[in-house]
């Protein structure tokens, strides 16, 4: 329960509106459970999907291209992956009038919640994008989920199709969705499209030189450890986030910034220091790693980060034992988390 606690707090210190953290292995974070940082209030920046689905309200680059054939009333079309953290695109086309009509998307997950599913439809009025109406699974179907909208394309028919724009983004860790779109034409009618699925990916990252029995000594010297963040995505990552946290308590003591040595090496400039902050209330301490790549990490592209940690002299030692970790986002959204905790041992002699 220590590591849990500690991990989940890491994750909300380092990666700013981070998603409610996922605390043990190396899954991507969780909404179902919201960090706490210890203090009365809040934690700043929670990325539910509530709070999710209303960044970005920037417009389509494109007008949508309508989907389906000329038979089809409803049509329903998707990208081919959901990379976790970025919004991919989706639409739904009408060929017969729809007058205060309904669209509904019946989704069902493989690998994830459909309560961790965000989907949003923009508004061509107010040139903002609106969460839809949701009753997400739960209980004994967590897997499935309905998404509504309300719909009125008077004129739409073959030649003159309707098309509304849909974006999604999966908020929890990688698995396959099927959407099953239908339209209530609001004149007793109720026409279905296509099932559609895609799949929610995240890039590979690995963690390297760090085994769970390492061990530090205060003054002693640093441990060496590398994390590789491979974009296996069809889509360029382009705000690639990546976070080392910690956290050791004794029984009156914790560790503070001062007691620990982060250092990260980048090719051109050498190895330099990494400030840690500590967590306000919270007695741990995070640090965002400089870039490890130039601009948005490509499909394919991969991004290095090598890494030395040691213990200072100034860690009490009373603390024999620190939870830390590695997280990995786009932006305010964590998609991968490793836990990397060490002992803690006393001074070398002599020095």
């Amino acid at each position: 329960m220590r590591t849990a606690a500690a991990l989940t707090a890491g994750l909300t210190l380092t990666v700013g509106a981070a998603a409610p953290g996922q605390a043990a292995g190396s899954g991507a974070v969780s909404n179902g459970a919201r960090a706490q940082s210890g203090c009365d209030t809040p934690v700043a920046g929670d990325a539910s999907p509530a709070a999710a689905a209303t960044a970005s309200d920037a417009p389509p680059a494109l007008a949508p291209a309508g989907t389906g054939t000329a038979a089809q009333k409803i049509s329903y079309g998707v990208d081919s992956q959901l990379p976790i953290g970025l919004w991919s695109s989706s639409n739904v086309t009408l060929r017969t009038p729809v007058t205060k009509g309904t669209v509904r998307l019946d989704v069902s997950s493989r690998g994830f919640s459909t309560a961790s599913l965000v989907v949003q439809r923009y508004d061509t009025d107010t040139r903002r994008w609106v969460d839809l109406d949701v009753k997400p699974g739960s209980g004994s179907w967590p897997t499935r989920g309905v998404f509504t909208f309300p719909v009125t394309a008077k004129g739409a028919d073959a030649r003159h199709p309707h098309t509304v724009a849909l974006r999604l983004q999966d908020l929890d860790r990688p698995g396959t969705l099927t959407v099953a779109a239908s339209v209530d034409d609001g004149r007793g009618h109720t026409y279905r499209a296509p099932a559609r699925s895609t799949t929610a990916t995240r890039p590979e990252v690995t963690v390297g030189g760090w085994q769970r029995s390492t061990t530090l000594e205060r003054g002693g010297a640093s441990r060496a450890l590398t994390v590789t963040v491979k974009n296996t995505t069809n889509r360029a990552y382009p705000a690639l986030r990546t976070s080392y946290f910690a956290y050791g308590a004794g029984p009156s003591r914790a560790l503070t910034p001062k007691d620990l040595k982060l250092r990260q090496y980048r090719p051109g400039a050498g190895w330099a220091e990494v400030p840690l902050v500590a967590g306000g209330c919270d007695p741990g301490m995070s640090a965002t790693l400089r870039p490890a790549a130039t601009g948005a990490l490509a499909p394919g592209a991969t991004a290095v980060y090598r890494l030395t940690v040691g213990v200072n002299r100034s860690a009490p030692h009373e603390v024999a034992h620190a939870d830390a970790g590695v997280s990995v986002g786009n932006g305010d959204m964590t998609f991968f988390s490793r836990e990397l905790p060490f002992a803690i041992k006393g001074q070398k002699q002599g020095r």
